[in-house]
């Protein structure tokens, strides 16, 4: 494909972004890129488009020869893994925003695109209209690249900014953020860290060349978030932030993990509110790199699903040296030690032999915390880690420095 042939697209989806898509490409010829089949689920509902380019027939799309590109814009994983695959091996390109469908077969992708020479483009699954993964694959050699931290997903950045400012319960946030459009009326992929850690996996394979799955990667969600929580990081000048972390800790191993983070006020991502997105990327020669926007809704996925439409006219890849890159093999570790804050009801059991030290415990007849160090290995073996009336916080990257004068400091209030 030239710069000058044309893009003929089958698009799948046509809601909030696929029909952003559609009036964007109606009102940009120069893209020289034209929607010659929309694939929808129900026929009877009015769309603001030509009826001839509607069918339920995905099949129609993904057979048609004259159609070049295939854009997925669905939210159903299983069905876009099945779409996305068919449309490779027919030898589309293909441009999608599924960052689960992505993340849980990206070794199979990465295979079938090469095997089929064709492009698979997914700008918009990583933080909407901020370009990550375009700087990830072309900006930062992977000897360059230090850290990734990053608030990804913009429905738990709102709750929390609700909880820390207006006071509000966890349920109370989140039921403002359904109602507003930010969450879904099953928010789960997203408060329970799911989303996050999709696309940390996405991230890991264009900034250290690693290919792993979602589920091997440490997460918690913000679903055990008490107030006392939050009444302790306005206590210590803290925001409570939901952060995607990607660090390299050797010269061949890389720590990643997706946990609710206590977040100081020097750092950036501290002052990231409601729906907004923030990426941190730590360069060995240019320091930290900061990346803002809106990371979810029409106009920011639009932004994004263009810009891959639009690198398609130059026949663009993603390329993945670092995939093949001989100079660095990067492995995932958790042998990693993490400063963490937990609080538990009283009748919680906290097994503290999990632990490498312990830095303070407070008791209150209400609810109980303490602080100490674990590694990330024994985190993700302690029974309590998944306990639904636990809260689990790590401390900012500063705080994680590991420390043979620990001491303890018990207080016990009644």
């Amino acid at each position: 494909m030239t710069e000058n042939k044309k893009l003929n697209i089958g698009l799948i989806g046509f809601g909030v972004v696929g029909e952003g898509i559609y009036n964007v490409l109606q009102q940009t010829p120069t893209l020289n890129a034209t929607i010659k089949k929309i694939c929808i689920k129900h026929a009877s509902k009015k769309r603001n488009a030509p009826q001839e380019l509607f069918t339920t027939n995905v099949e129609s799309l993904l057979d048609d020869d004259s159609i070049n590109v295939i854009v997925e814009l669905i939210d159903d994983a299983d069905a876009a893994y099945k779409i996305v695959t068919t449309a490779l091996r027919n030898k589309k390109h293909v441009v999608s925003a599924n960052k689960k469908m992505i993340a849980a077969h990206l070794q199979e992708l990465l295979m079938l695109q090469k095997e089929n020479e064709v492009s698979l483009l997914y700008e918009a699954a990583v933080c909407g209209s901020i370009p990550v993964i375009r700087n990830l694959e072309e900006y930062y050699d992977n000897d360059l690249l230090n850290s990734f931290s990053g608030i990804v997903n913009g429905s738990t950045n709102f709750i929390l900014t609700k909880m820390k400012e207006e006071g509000l319960s966890y349920e109370n946030a989140l039921k403002q953020a359904q109602q507003l459009g930010f969450a879904e009326s099953n928010p789960a992929l997203d408060v329970e860290g799911k989303d996050a850690v999709n696309k940390l996996t996405i991230v890991l394979q264009h900034a250290y060349g690693i290919t792993t799955k979602p589920e091997t990667i440490v997460h918690k969600g913000i679903t055990q978030l008490h107030r006392s929580d939050t009444k302790y990081a306005a206590e210590k000048n803290y925001n409570i932030k939901l952060v995607a972390n990607a660090r390299r800790i050797d010269d061949d191993k890389i720590v990643a993990f997706v946990l609710p983070t206590f977040v100081e006020s020097k750092n950036q991502l501290y002052h990231i509110r409601n729906e907004f997105n923030g990426v941190l990327i730590g360069s060995k020669l240019a320091d930290e790199q900061f990346l803002y926007g809106k990371g979810a809704g029409r106009y920011p996925t639009s932004s994004a699903v263009l810009s891959d439409i639009a690198a398609l006219r130059y026949d663009y890849k993603y390329e993945y040296k670092k995939t093949k890159s001989n100079a660095h093999k990067y492995q995932l570790s958790n042998d990693f030690l993490l400063k963490i804050f937990v609080s538990f009801n009283q009748d919680a059991e906290i097994n503290v032999s999990f632990f490498d030290s312990i830095e303070d415990r407070y008791f209150n007849k209400n609810r109980n915390h303490l602080v100490g160090f674990i590694s990330l290995n024994n985190l993700q073996k302690a029974d309590w880690f998944n306990d639904e009336t636990v809260s689990v916080i790590a401390f900012d990257g500063d705080d994680n420095k590991i420390s043979t004068n620990t001491f303890l400091h018990e207080t016990i209030l009644n």
